[in-house]
This record gives C-alpha cells, sequence and structure tokens, in this order.
C-alpha cells in the first residue's frame, strides 16, 4: 500500500496502469489486485498511509488531507485524516514535531483547531504498528460506537504480513533469498 499510495501521489502510474500490469500468472498479482481498492494517492508520508489503511480495516472511513477553516474564513490546516461525519482529526507526527520551532507552530495549530471545534489526535508509529489498540478506541470514540478490541485483527494480520514486522520482514526474506543449493536462483514459497 506504501508504494502504491507513494506512486499515486508523484504521479508516476494511474490504478489503471496497475490493474493493466494484473495479468494472470504473474508474480504478486493477487495481494496487487487486493490493495488497489485501498489506494489513495493523497498521502504525502508512508505513515499516512499506514494511519489511513488502518482506520479503514477497522471500519472507520476517513477523507485524507482536508483543509480545516475556521469560521472568519482562515485556513487552519490541512489534516492527515479526517474522520468521515465528525470533527475528530487523526494525524502522524514523526519525530520533526518535536523540534522546538515545529512544536511552537503545532501547539498553535492546536489551539486554533480547537477553538474551531475540532478534536486533533496525534500518532507515532509505535501506536500504528505496535499499540494499535489506541487509535482503535479513539476511532471507536469518534465514530460513536461501542469499541470493540477484536476489530483490531484484521489489521495485525495484514501488519504480521508487511514489511513493517519482524514477522513480515523474515517472511519476506524467506521468499527472495537466494539459497546455495539452488545454484543461486532464488527461491520461492509459492
Amino acid at each position: 500500500m506504501v508504494l502504491i499510495d507513494s506512486a499515486l501521489h508523484a504521479g508516476d502510474v494511474t490504478l489503471e496502469e496497475l490493474e493493466a500490469v494484473c495479468t494472470p500468472h504473474r508474480r504478486g498479482r493477487r495481494p496487487l489486485l487486493a490493495a488497489i481498492p485501498l489506494a489513495d494517492g493523497r498521502a504525502e508520508s508512508p505513515w499516512e498511509t499506514l494511519l489511513r489503511l488502518l482506520h479503514l480495516v477497522v471500519g472507520v472511513q476517513v477523507e485524507p488531507q482536508v483543509e480545516i477553516w475556521g469560521k472568519d474564513g482562515e485556513f487552519i490546516a490541512r489534516v492527515d485524516v479526517q474522520v468521515t461525519g465528525t470533527t475528530s482529526l487523526h494525524e502522524f507526527d514523526g519525530g520533526h514535531h518535536r523540534d522546538p520551532e515545529q512544536h511552537r507552530d503545532d501547539l498553535r495549530r492546536e489551539r486554533r483547531l480547537d477553538a474551531e471545534g475540532y478534536v486533533r489526535r496525534g500518532y507515532t508509529a509505535s501506536d500504528v504498528v505496535q499499540r494499535p489498540l489506541g487509535v482503535l478506541r479513539d476511532a471507536d470514540r469518534a465514530v460513536g460506537r461501542v469499541h470493540d478490541p477484536t476489530r483490531i485483527r484484521p489489521w495485525l494480520a495484514m501488519l504480521r504480513a508487511s514489511l513493517y514486522t519482524p514477522a513480515g520482514r523474515a517472511a519476506f526474506l524467506k521468499r527472495v533469498t537466494i539459497r546455495p543449493s539452488t545454484g543461486g536462483k532464488r527461491h520461492s514459497n509459492r
């Protein structure tokens, strides 16, 4: 998903072109076909893609890169994702958000969002990958549904198959590692 969203954002490929390369018997065809309906090229970083995808997988619709304007008509912010139909804004906060100048600007921005009735929640890579239940809890609260921790299972399964976890990296390396006994040929478990 991160690669697809990045390529779409950069304008390097279209969804139609991705679908066209999904010919029968092509390696990676099934995962690519499964990913295409979830693709959205508006994310501006890999972590924004993952945060958006986490929400979708747990059944919470979001709108990426929403511009927020004040009642006075003044532009306030463009946010990573807004939980659809709510004033809840969920954003990925990378390390640069703790630089003194950026932190100062972020706090001013948060106060302005709050004054306009928005609730901003920031998340880190650790929240998205290691503690996603907190994101799910906040998303459940935003849409007014009872928190059900079992909704996180599809996200955890997706993570286990990704390069963002040790299990996913190990599985990937197992698929693409060159074994000496094969004469230098790549082996595949497929």
